[in-house]
């Protein structure tokens, strides 16, 4: 009876270490479990917060290049609107401008717009008296008036000068008048200049395109310090700057290259 009771005993002893030691291992299992399940959840939690962070940073657009018309300067933009408006070329112009004066020499010629031939315009009608009637009938009440324009200076042998206007879209003379306002003096210095002038104002524009591709807008003849001539060359690059060359009127080199950027 008592060894029975004794092994009873053992035996509920042994259950309850058993039960113990289970609960222990459940808790245990259960405690793990916990942890698992929160570092899963934790991980889910960091995803979905990155994910909407990523929806809300917004993208940096990418840099661009400044190009076209925001990049140019006013002058710039002048020029390619005038170049664009332009058909004739300064070579033709020059043809054009000395068939209106027989036996003349072009000395000058620049491309201007419709608002600078006005300003011109404006200036020699408060400079001078109205023109003789020669003059009025040698102008043309037509042409280009609202577009671009080539004006040419043409001296004759005596250095009596013309002023020869030409639309620069279709190539006809608006006008041909001498100048009003010459005197004996500037006539003298005008025939002493092409009595010295080795070089055309075609060579020299040959020579300034060659150093530099463009198109042709201005050619003038001038002195320079010490009565050196030289011929005064713009020409406009792809970029639309404008880079002014100074060629010898005798030799034909470049003495000066000077570009404006603006």
């Amino acid at each position: 009876m008592r060894f029975e009771t004794r092994n009873k005993k053992t035996g509920t002893l042994r259950a309850r270490r058993l039960r113990l030691v289970g609960a222990l291992c459940a808790v245990a299992a259960s405690a793990a479990l916990v942890t698992g399940c929160g570092s899963d959840s934790d991980k889910a939690s960091s995803a979905e917060a990155t994910s909407k962070a990523a929806k809300t940073i917004p993208k940096e657009a990418p840099s661009e290049s400044p190009t076209g018309s925001a990049s140019r300067t006013r002058d710039q933009q002048e020029r390619k609107d005038l170049l664009g408006a332009t058909k004739v070329t300064y070579d033709k112009a020059a043809a054009t401008a000395v068939d209106k004066v027989p036996g003349g020499k072009l000395t000058d010629l620049d491309l201007k717009d419709a608002a600078d031939v006005k300003d011109d315009s404006d200036d020699d009608d408060d400079a001078s008296a109205s023109p003789s009637p020669s003059a009025r009938a040698s102008a043309s009440p037509s042409g280009g008036a609202a577009g671009p324009q080539w004006v040419a200076e043409v001296a004759e042998k005596d250095g009596t000068v013309h002023d020869v206007r030409i639309d620069a879209v279709s190539g006809k003379v608006i006008s041909s008048a001498p100048e009003s306002d010459q005197d004996a003096d500037d006539k003298k210095e005008t025939a002493g200049w092409l009595s010295r002038v080795k070089q055309s104002p075609e060579q020299a524009a040959k020579a300034a395109t060659g150093k530099k591709k463009g198109t042709v807008t201005s050619v003038g003849l001038d002195d320079k310090d010490g009565g050196a001539l030289v011929w005064s060359v713009d020409v406009v690059t792809g970029d639309w700057n404008k880079t002014d060359f100074e060629v010898d009127a005798v030799k034909g080199t470049i003495t000066h290259e000077e570009t404006d950027r603006d």
